[in-house]
């Protein structure tokens, strides 16, 4: 009996060794959204949990998919490039015509990484565009976010053109 825990016991130690080293990821560049550095010129927005949007119900209503170019990141990056700003722009302009609809941003990324470091990087990508939108004037309490990570991919290739479109934040209008 005791050899049977001690063998169950060996065999659970060697799955959690295994598993907790598949994955690694890189250092970053100390350019990203938490390196301090701020690549917009923006002065940061200093968010609470309760100001993320989050605390309360997620929003519902009908949702509008696909109204607005994706917002795409460097690798392993939460800093929205300067070429994609305008992007963002176009969101807060339709935002401010209709001051009745909220938006969700969805963070995403390329299938490199582990899930939880994809969670965690889709929603500092997904909170970046936000802090934007707010910089633009647009009420925090209009806007959710929520972090997909690598779990919704647009592209499903393993090379550097489909990790380029998998690394996006999205938006979905609500009325």
């Amino acid at each position: 009996m005791s050899q049977t825990i001690r063998w169950c016991a060996a065999m659970v130690a060697v799955a959690l060794a295994v598993g907790s080293g598949c994955r690694t990821r890189p250092k970053t560049t100390g350019t990203g959204a938490d390196s301090g550095v701020n690549p917009l010129g923006v002065a940061p927005v200093q968010m609470g949990a309760g100001e993320l949007g989050m605390s309360g119900e997620p929003f519902a209503g009908t949702e509008q998919r696909g109204l607005f170019a994706p917002v795409y990141f460097a690798y392993d990056s939460s800093a929205i490039e300067a070429s994609e700003r305008s992007k963002i722009e176009a969101v807060a302009d339709a935002l401010r015509a209709s001051p009745t609809k909220r938006l969700i941003i969805e963070g995403h990324c390329d299938e490199r990484g582990s899930n939880e470091y994809n969670l965690a990087l889709g929603e500092r990508r997904a909170l970046a565009i936000r802090a934007y939108l707010i910089g633009l004037g647009i009420s925090a309490d209009r806007i959710q976010t929520k972090s997909y990570g690598e779990e919704q991919p647009v592209a499903f290739g393993h090379n550097e053109e489909a990790w380029r479109l998998n690394r996006r934040g999205e938006f979905v209008l609500l009325e």
